[in-house]
């Protein structure tokens, strides 16, 4: 048994200097040695990740969640992937590059040192950073780590659960996820963020359906807020779709989402482009129709006056010799007599032929227009509606913003959204986007089951309470939780 360290800072700090230890170690133990794969099938494709199954020799142990490189010939270029699953000989390997259907034989090159200075990593930042991890709940974890040291079962099982930290110490594992289950609807009724880590990927499919159906009969939308973070190994659902609950499914669909939305904006964005010059055009013309009709108007008007007057010179001239003398006398004293009469009448009549011309110009020019001013009868309610979009994403610029702006992937975003992240310590530990998250609260389904270095690092990551589970038969002074081991990722 080796001595608790006062303070969590110090033991972080003699954690993080154990497994740098243990990485410089792995190349004289031929822990990072490669091994060779036979039979390889793909599983499934979700997104960007492929689910291999291979065969590796029986004397070959590998961790859950050990980085690795796959060789597959020399012409073939090496991909990387993860161990998410070890039984006897068959290896389950989550790659980020498609290899085929079916690969006759490969070589593996695990990253053991890789696994071990990842963690040391993410324990010295955890030191050297306190400020942004919240290590309060953390240090609650000392006492039971102390206990396990020895496997001091009745310290363990005297711990009275508090706000802070609430262990579930109990032998049947259905009995216990269950509990978890219900813990997991409450805290969610309570507006918490959940990290949930498991020892195993097995482990982390079964407790993520458990859930799943929980929320399911609590009326909850478990798809939208529960998602597994590696692809799922399981293959027995029980009704619930969990590969759909698995993150790189979720984001990608999301993403196809945002693709598909994308496609639709531009293809109404290029539909408006291409009305508003058209309507403008025709607007132009319908104003130039009306201008024309305003102007055939005033002919007309124009040339029915010069009508009237020439109907009435015709109409005097034709009467002239029975007008009463007194009556022509008035009319020659203000100049009209026969001789301007006729007169007044040639020009009336030149300028209504002139007049008939301008108006035949005109309806020639309105016959033209007609067409090149008519809308057709769908596009001005199309043209509204588009134009309606246009002001509510907040003009064409922030469109173009919109359509020109590169699609990233932010997978932090995305585990941000989620309210139940269900993965395993070790991934927790590694993965950088997990240093960049933040949780209400952290359960851990099979607690003696997990490495103190990947417990302590998935602790730091919690602001409010920790929730420990599992079998205390397993808590034993050569268990995970050991501190003298010889290797604190392996073996």
């Amino acid at each position: 048994m080796t001595a608790m360290p006062d303070t969590l800072l110090d033991l972080l700090d003699r954690l993080a200097h154990k497994l740098e230890q243990d990485a410089s170690r792995c190349s004289e133990l031929g822990l990072n040695q490669p091994v060779p794969l036979v039979r390889g099938r793909l599983l499934q494709t979700v997104g960007s990740l492929h689910l291999y199954e291979f065969f590796l020799p029986s004397d070959v142990v590998l961790g859950v969640d050990l980085s690795a490189t796959l060789l597959l010939g020399e012409e073939a270029e090496p991909t990387e992937g993860i161990v998410l699953l070890q039984e006897g000989q068959r290896l389950i390997l989550q790659t980020f590059d498609a290899i085929g259907e079916v690969v006759e034989s490969a070589t593996l090159v695990p990253d053991v040192s890789g696994l071990a200075l990842a963690a040391s990593s993410r324990l010295i930042e955890m030191n050297k950073t306190g400020g942004s991890y919240t290590l309060g709940p953390a240090e609650r974890l000392l006492p039971l780590i102390e206990a396990g040291q020895s496997g001091q079962h009745a310290v363990l099982e005297a711990l009275t659960p508090t706000s802070v930290l609430t262990p579930l110490w109990h032998g049947d594992l259905v009995l216990r996820r269950q509990t978890l289950a219900t813990l997991v609807i409450e805290l969610l009724r309570g507006n918490k963020r959940i990290l949930l880590i498991s020892p195993d990927h097995r482990g982390a499919d079964a407790i993520t359906l458990l859930i799943a159906r929980a929320m399911k009969a609590a009326g909850l939308t478990f798809k939208s807020w529960l998602s597994r973070y590696e692809l799922a190994i399981g293959t027995d659902s029980g009704g619930i779709p969990l590969p759909e609950l698995g993150f790189e499914a979720q984001m990608h669909q999301f993403y196809a989402k945002s693709r598909s939305d994308k496609a639709v904006l531009r293809k109404k964005y290029e539909r408006f482009r291409e009305l508003t010059p058209l309507l403008a055009y025709k607007a132009q013309k319908q104003k130039d129709l009306d201008e024309v009709r305003l102007l055939e108007w005033r002919l007309l008007t124009h040339l029915s006056e010069l009508q009237a007057k020439i109907k009435e010179i015709a109409t005097t001239l034709t009467d002239y010799e029975q007008l009463p003398i007194w009556k022509r006398l008035s009319m020659q004293a203000v100049g009209k007599n026969v001789e301007s009469l006729r007169e007044y009448l040639l020009i009336y009549e030149r300028q209504s032929a002139g007049l008939r011309k301008e108006i035949d110009i005109a309806k020639e020019r309105i016959n033209e227009l007609i067409p090149e001013a008519a809308v057709p009868k769908d596009i001005k309610p199309e043209f509204a509606e588009l134009k309606e979009e246009v002001i509510r994403l907040g003009g064409t610029k922030k469109i173009r913003e919109l359509l020109a702006a590169q699609e990233n992937t932010n997978r932090q975003a995305f585990v941000q959204n989620r309210r139940v992240i269900v993965t395993t310590a070790a991934r927790v530990t590694v993965d950088p986007l997990f240093s960049r998250v933040r949780f209400d609260v952290l359960i851990a389904d099979e607690a003696p089951r997990i490495r103190t270095p990947f417990l302590l690092a998935a602790a730091g990551l919690v602001r409010e309470r920790i929730i420990l589970s599992g079998d205390l038969r397993e808590v034993t002074p050569e268990g995970p939780w050991n501190l003298a081991a010889d290797s604190l990722i392996a073996g």
